[in-house]
């Protein structure tokens, strides 16, 4: 630091050491290096003795002060002081900048500098302060502000520490001495440049004899050859790093070091038994799993994938070995069918070999293994099997009933040979086109067949064993159903065919073409023409143009419509079948008025309405005769409904229909399904007042009513006319028994106790005896109160 001569001023010092605070090129200057807590003075010598110049001028170097300190007083840092001071009291010294007045104060009198807290170096190394020295009284600079630094000296107070840990590393197993396995390093925050506090040092604590680290580098390699992973995969190392080079009273820190060794193909497979046995149905569908077998490997993960395959043995075709990705077991799978009939047990050898082999360990032995597999097989009742599961037969269409299709054979594999019997499924042939032979399958049909209807016909037969009917064989019958020339040829489409008034002779009105649902091998060829009956016509002719179709063609012009506005136009077609089929189709030819371009414009629709033999008259009455068949509907309805909102008798309250059907009604007949009207019992003082007049019969009435619980009115005027009515009905036994009884006590001619009709219930000469309904419990009850004895009784219910 560059220093201004002239000043000399005064520096009190705490340290061991002098601090130069001038630079050279300050000639004359001298520095009186003296003992500690000494004052050093720095003294300015002129030329020729005595004579001295002083500058109120200053700048200071920088203290120092340790760290850390923990004493009860303020930590002394140095004076200051200035020689205008002369020791009267009037110059105040003035300190500013970092930690001024809150970490360092100044004695304002003697300059003195203090710290008032404890410094970390690691938390800041160096302060930077301004000194000023003022008048007391003034306030006014004596001297000019000059810039020192107070730098915080370091003790060993920082532990080293491993920031990155704990750490993790792998090696591979079976690696040589001193392969590195991991670096560790670890940080002191005490000053590097300062003595030796953050010199490290490493040192491996836990691991030996399997690891060592490099006291400088922090480089931990492995310390002993052929570690096996298989033995021990996992090893937990505590690396110690230690300050001051390791030396006494240095600080230490430690981390730990997790070395897992990585796994190498250094063990090679083998089986834990040298012969495997295992049994095998018979039934087993091809591709299925029969056996697993596994060879032993101690390594891991892609140093212990297998691969397997039979070397020897009798059953080569018949099986094959794959491993599972999953598991790395060798599965065994079926290739043919077996049959324990055609041979019992086969033998394979088979090897299991690793699939990546390390070429360093080949010494340790061939990495593959050998064993024995032998499978048993087992029988099984087997159902029947068809010589051929799937048939082809051909039957014409014209064949007769019973006429013999082919004949399928199925044998019953197991040693038993069960007699077979044959049968459809009549899920395939619903409607039953073909039976079969039960003993020889013989297939035959059993309805004619139609190839126009069904082609072919796709059914299925079963073969059960006669011993043992759950083993069941399925066969395919896939019957085709052979042409013959059957159906006639006809028009392709429904044509509607128009000629203008101003038609020509000669001209094509119309080309038409047939189709025929028969489908010889040789293909359609039809024949054109007109019946007899219309080939000498004057007005159209027609001409077959040898490619299945045919044009209409006008014999003359000269068409109009009010003369006859459509024609009908026999037209005969023939197939080339054999034996050859013809039919007869009618064209319609409509005569219109055409535009220019010859596009039809009207056709005359009212015309063709009266060539079908409808005149506009008979139209008009038609049309006539069905609105008034709908004004009388609708007058009918009205009527209905007016009459059903009448009512029938003057208090609703009172309705007698409701009150008669309150009771059980036994029912149960064929005819117990009728509702009547009760009007007759709805208006008891009209009947009553009509005295013997003839009975009527009344209409069936909507039987809503039945579920009505009001309770009844007056009993006694109700069994009063029932009374009048039975007498009435036995007057006249020419009458139906349509009487008020049947509406709720008529049991039907279903009824194991016959007709309760009313009819010669209260005649002395009559044969009926009701007195057994006594007998029919107490749902009977009301009714052997009627008719069983003559007092008659309560009819209803309470």
């Amino acid at each position: 630091m560059r220093l201004n001569c002239p000043p000399m001023w005064s520096v009190i010092s705490v340290l061991t050491v002098l601090v130069p605070l001038w630079e050279k090129g300050c000639s004359g200057l001298t520095l009186n290096s003296v003992p500690l807590h000494q004052v050093g003075m720095y003294q300015r010598s002129g030329e020729g003795g005595t004579h001295h110049r002083q500058r109120r001028s200053w700048v200071w170097n920088q203290f120092f002060v340790l760290e850390e300190y923990m004493g009860d007083e303020p930590l002394y840092v140095g004076k200051l002081h200035s020689d205008v001071d002369k020791g009267e009291g009037q110059v105040k010294y003035v300190l500013n900048g970092e930690g001024a007045t809150s970490i360092f104060t100044i004695d304002e009198n003697t300059g003195d500098i203090h710290a008032t807290k404890r410094l970390d170096r690691e938390e800041q190394p160096y302060y930077t302060l301004r000194a000023q020295a003022r008048h007391r009284h003034t306030n006014l600079p004596v001297e000019p502000e000059s810039e020192f630094v107070i730098k915080v000296q370091d003790i060993n107070d920082n532990e080293p520490k491993f920031l990155d840990g704990p750490y993790s590393a792998r090696v591979p197993e079976m690696s040589p001495v001193g392969t590195s396995v991991v670096t560790v390093v670890a940080t002191d925050a005490d000053d590097p440049t300062y003595g030796n506090s953050a010199r490290v040092v490493y040192s491996i604590l836990e691991g030996q004899p399997y690891f060592s680290v490099e006291p400088r580098t922090g480089v931990v390699r492995t310390a002993l050859p052929n570690m096996d992973r298989e033995a021990r995969e996992q090893y937990l190392l505590v690396i110690q790093a230690k300050d001051m080079v390791g030396q006494m009273g240095g600080l230490s820190g430690t981390t730990s070091v997790t070395v897992t060794l990585t796994d190498v193909n250094d063990n090679p497979p083998h089986f834990s038994r040298k012969s495997y046995q295992f049994s095998v149905p018979e039934s087993l569908p091809v591709a299925t799993t029969v056996a697993k077998i596994k060879a032993l490997d101690s390594d891991v993960g892609p140093n212990a994938e297998m691969e397997y395959r039979i070397v020897d043995g009798d059953g080569l075709g018949l099986f094959r070995i794959t491993p599972d990705p999953d598991t790395q077991e060798g599965l065994i799978t079926l290739q043919k069918g077996l049959d324990f009939e055609t041979k019992s047990s086969y033998t394979l050898r088979v090897e299991a070999s690793n699939r990546n082999i390390d070429l360093r360990f080949l010494s340790l032995g061939p990495f593959s293994d050998t064993a024995t597999v032998r499978l048993n097989v087992q029988n099984v009742d087997e159902p029947p099997v068809f010589s051929s599961p799937f048939s082809k037969m051909v039957i014409s269409e014209e064949a007769t009933v019973g006429t013999t299709i082919g004949t399928i054979f199925a044998h019953d594999p197991d040693s038993t040979n069960s007699p077979i019997r044959y049968s459809i499924d009549r899920n395939t042939d619903l409607e039953r086109f073909f039976n079969i032979d039960a003993t020889t399958g013989v297939i035959s049909t059993a309805k004619p067949l139609d190839r126009e209807v069904n082609a072919v016909h796709n059914i299925t037969i079963f073969a059960t064993e006669i011993l043992d009917p759950l083993q069941v064989g399925k066969g395919v019958v896939l019957i085709t159903v052979t042409d013959i020339n059957d159906n006639a040829p006809v028009f392709a489409i429904e044509y509607e065919t128009y000629l203008c008034e101003s038609a020509r002779p000669g001209q094509v009105i119309e080309t038409i073409s047939a189709v025929d649902r028969d489908q010889p091998q040789s293909g359609h060829r039809f024949f054109f023409s007109l019946t007899a009956e219309a080939a000498g016509n004057l007005n159209f002719t027609l001409r077959d143009n040898k490619d299945n179709t045919a044009s209409v063609l006008t014999k003359r012009g000269g068409f109009q419509r009010r003369h006859q506005n459509v024609y009908r136009l026999p037209v005969l077609i023939m197939d080339n079948g054999s034996p050859a089929l013809s039919s007869t189709n009618t064209l319609s030819i409509r005569v219109c008025d055409c535009d220019p371009d010859g596009i039809p414009q009207s056709c005359g629709s009212e015309n063709s309405m009266l060539s079908a033999g409808l005149s506009t008259g008979a139209l008009i009455a038609i049309l006539a005769c069905i609105l008034t068949l709908l004004v009388l509907v609708l007058l009918i309805i009205t009527m209905q409904r007016r009459r059903k909102k009448e009512p029938l008798i003057l208090d609703e309250e009172r309705d007698v229909r409701e009150n008669i059907v309150r009771y059980d009604d036994e029912g149960g007949g064929e005819e117990d399904t009728e509702a009547f009207d009760m009007v007759a019992l709805r208006n008891l003082n009209v009947v009553r007042e009509s005295g013997s007049k003839n009975r009527r019969d009344v209409t069936p009435e909507v039987p809503t009513l039945f579920s009505s619980s009001r309770p009844p009115p007056d009993n006694g005027i109700f069994r009063e006319f029932i009374w009048d009515r039975l007498k009435e009905a036995d007057v006249d036994l020419s009458a139906p028994p349509y009487d008020s009884l049947q509406t709720y006590a008529f049991e039907g001619s279903g009824s194991a106790a016959e007709s309760l009709s009313s009819l010669d219930s209260l005649s002395m000469d009559s044969e009926q005896n009701y007195d057994y309904l006594s007998d029919w419990g107490p749902r009977f009850k009301k009714l052997a109160d009627l008719y069983g004895h003559s007092d008659g009784g309560n009819l209803f219910v309470s």
